[in-house]
């Protein structure tokens, strides 16, 4: 639960083959991921022409005295919506409004709507090679680098299901897209790795078919799942239902192995199982693999609340009490990824609340999900100690993160990782706590129930399943280890010798 880093971004898409009152099913697809991205909230749909509404923040909660309005706003059959945070793109708040999603294109004889996960490690080439075609492009986030290059394919007269194919061929990186083209058809695709989920369903009469980051987009409609998109597809939805087709091969799976340690709800499903589950097992794991410090342990506590799952598996391995003293304050929603780092710590420290549930002179098991920056590690740990913990021992689900995500997890460059240079002794000692006991990558990956090589893993080994992003990593990690102070974002580095 490193609240130094966010939950990438969400999206969602449906159609109702019947009537066009579409956007409380794109709104509740939405909110049930509002998780996945806090800065800014977005919705679109289509009756003909597209109409769009962006907001910062949350997702706000509709008034009934309101709906009408909403209705009249974003009318339809068809809508796309989406969640995000910045892993690309300037941080202010101009910026940030600008970069909003759904992106659409109106202009240049070719109207096009999508709403986009992931993100884009060639974006220095790509944004030269757009401006050329569209010298006004004024570059905000990944998503207009996606939109932009689908409708230069169309401007090009090729149909859809190519343009989707130039992207999977010419665009490296994470990419989950859903989206509505000026005929109102709505599509999605998936990069040919398959680092981001997006998944498909539809309403127990069939007449709603809808596309979903995670399965609870699909739940809270009512919606059945229908199966998860594949590596390098692209579908589209008609009256007989969705359309697939296969148009990338002999790239491997390469699924972020991050989701289910922290990003999806622990409600949704991944790979055929819950979230949940896989992390109850995470726990288990732990508990097998530590069993030495478990038998010296007094007591379990987890970090709320991706965790909590991963405690509770803990507590069934190892019959330890499992002491629920810490709690999140709910609506501080504000998130440390987001805040520069002089707010970090403060905002942190407001967001736990620790009991004084007789934990002086105990000796602590802490289970968290993952430790990046090391800002809430170490908050929290200081307060364990404020009140008498005699011993702290960090169990993390997921194992030490070592490099940079380029992959839409906004941890960009090596000197913000406390593990790119440190040893779990070392990070022990610089958060304050006894020890830091990472989960086993071979326990990680048995949990999930997939293949390891099905799993992206490279900001843990240091091997990334595309090849700029190794090329890059490879060049600032030698240029880190020389003394060279990183300066932004690695993917946004122009380096034409790698490119």
């Amino acid at each position: 639960m490193d609240n130094s880093v966010g939950t990438k971004c969400g999206v969602f898409g449906a159609v109702h083959l019947h009537e066009k009152k579409i956007f409380p099913y794109v709104y509740w697809g939405m909110r049930a991921q509002n998780h996945r991205g806090h800065q800014s909230h977005g919705f679109l749909t289509y009756d003909g022409g597209f109409h769009v509404y962006h907001g910062l923040d949350l997702i706000p909660k509709i008034k009934r005295k309101n709906l009408q309005e909403w209705l009249d706003r974003l009318p339809g059959h068809i809508g796309i919506g989406n969640v995000r945070y910045t892993t690309s793109g300037r941080m202010e708040e101009a910026a940030l409004v600008k970069g909003t999603q759904p992106i659409k294109i109106d202009g240049s004889g070719v109207k096009l709507a999508v709403s986009f996960n992931g993100n884009v490690v060639n974006t220095v080439s790509l944004r030269r090679e757009l401006k050329k075609d569209f010298p006004k492009f004024s570059y905000e986030c990944d998503a207009e680098l996606i939109c932009r290059k689908l409708v230069k394919s169309l401007m090009a007269e090729t149909d859809l299901k190519e343009a989707a194919r130039t992207c999977m061929d010419e665009i490296e990186g994470a990419f989950s897209v859903c989206g509505i083209t000026e005929d109102g058809n709505l599509f999605a695709f998936k990069d040919a790795y398959g680092l981001r989920p997006l998944c498909a369903g539809c309403s127990r009469k069939k007449d709603i078919l809808a596309f979903s980051s995670e399965t609870v987009g699909l739940s809270i409609n009512g919606f059945e799942y229908d199966f998860e998109v594949e590596p390098g597809e692209f579908v589209t939805v008609n009256r007989s239902g969705f359309e697939r087709e296969n148009l990338s091969s002999g790239k491997k799976r390469a699924f972020c192995a991050f989701e289910f340690a922290y990003f999806a709800r622990p409600d949704s499903k991944l790979n055929g199982k819950y979230v949940y589950e896989v992390r109850e097992e995470f726990g288990r794991n732990l508990g097998k693999e530590y069993s030495d410090l478990v038998k010296e342990a007094d007591v379990i506590v987890s970090l709320p609340q991706t965790s909590n799952d991963a405690t509770y598996g803990l507590h069934e391995e190892t019959g330890l009490r499992w002491e629920r003293g810490t709690r999140r304050h709910r609506y501080v929603t504000e998130r440390a990824f987001m805040l520069l780092p002089e707010e970090r710590y403060s905002t942190i420290d407001r967001k736990i609340n620790i009991l004084n549930n007789n934990l002086a002179g105990k000796n602590l098991i802490i289970v968290d999900d993952s430790i990046v920056r090391g800002d809430t590690t170490r908050v929290v740990v200081e307060k364990m100690r404020n009140l008498g913990a005699k011993k702290i021992h960090l169990f993390i689900t997921f194992p030490r993160i070592i490099g940079p995500c380029f992959y839409g997890i906004d941890m960009a460059t090596y000197g913000e990782l406390i593990g790119s240079t440190r040893s779990p002794e070392e990070i022990a000692q610089a958060v304050g706590a006894d020890s830091v006991n990472y989960q086993s990558l071979e326990g990680f990956v048995s949990a999930t129930g997939m293949k390891k090589h099905e799993l992206c893993f490279g900001c843990v080994t240091g091997n990334y399943p595309t090849p700029l992003a190794q090329r890059l990593a490879n060049w600032m990690r030698k240029r880190f280890e020389n003394g060279h102070v990183e300066k932004g974002r690695i993917y946004e580095i122009d380096a034409p010798n790698l490119m």
